[in-house]
């Protein structure tokens, strides 16, 4: 798969430190700020690795290929304390060396950067989305509330067939359905966790208790558990820091198409 990068202090460079010969990325450094798996990660998921300091921005035909769930993407990226990392489809844009990226990166901090990147990037055409990325290595140690299932199980709400890493369910006392968790198998280093709670059984604590559960198998066959959430979405940061899952300050990026206002 092809990589074109801009790390650099214009579009012309390639080199993120001029005593470098390779970009200074944080794998490369040892991953200070995360475990090496989240950077094998960041690799097969984005088609490079995360700067140690700053804004690096890449074209990679990997978001061409279909992902977990057999989409493409047009662009996605990572926001670390530290470094920033936005992954774009050659669909999106065919060269990172002509994009201004000092432009990019000060879009990314403005209040507007949902349409002030997609504009400095010349797609005013598309979003920018932004969410919490979490990870952990040591879930927390709760009791098991859920049985694994099939897809295929005709209990199952619609939201749960598409995963392709497992399906955890937690059943009523009837054998409805009344929580569940979700596995995204990206790659075999990192599997994403998404949660949902029946209404009617909420209250109960069956997220956290699925979501600790299902972390300890995702660590069991050796990949990083991982946990995304909307940052406006209260509930579930309070399930994430209760399954182990604290919130270290990284974001997700997508970049998606605009969406459109009907009156």
């Amino acid at each position: 798969m092809n990589v074109n990068t801009v790390t650099g202090d214009s579009p012309a460079r390639v080199l993120a430190h001029p005593f470098l010969s390779q970009p200074r990325t944080l794998d490369a450094l040892g991953y200070q700020n995360g475990p090496r798996g989240l950077a094998a990660h960041l690799r097969a998921w984005l088609g490079a690795g995360l700067p140690a300091e700053g804004f690096r921005l890449v074209v990679w035909s990997g978001h061409d290929e279909p992902g977990w769930d057999g989409q493409t993407a047009f662009g996605q990226g990572i926001e670390s304390p530290d470094g920033t990392l936005l992954s774009l489809s050659p669909t999106v844009v065919a060269d990172a060396r002509v994009i201004d990226r000092q432009r990019v990166a000060a879009a990314l901090g403005a209040p507007d950067a949902a349409i002030t990147v997609p504009a400095a990037l010349g797609r005013p055409d598309l979003h920018l989305g932004r969410a919490v990325f979490r990870w952990s290595e040591q879930p927390a140690r709760l009791p098991e509330a859920g049985e694994w299932v099939e897809t295929t199980d005709p209990r199952l709400p619609a939201w749960l067939r598409p995963f392709n890493g497992g399906v955890l369910v937690a059943w009523d006392e009837r054998g409805r359905y009344a929580a569940g968790v979700g596995v995204k198998r990206h790659n075999r280093h990192a599997h994403e966790l998404a949660v949902a709670t029946d209404p009617a059984h909420r209250g109960r604590g069956l997220a956290r208790l699925l979501v600790a559960q299902a972390a300890w198998r995702i660590m069991d066959q050796g990949a990083l558990p991982l946990y995304l959430h909307e940052t406006g979405n209260p509930a579930s940061a309070r399930v994430a820091e209760a399954a182990g899952f604290p919130d270290r300050g990284w974001r997700v990026l997508n970049v998606l198409p605009a969406p459109r206002f009907h009156a």
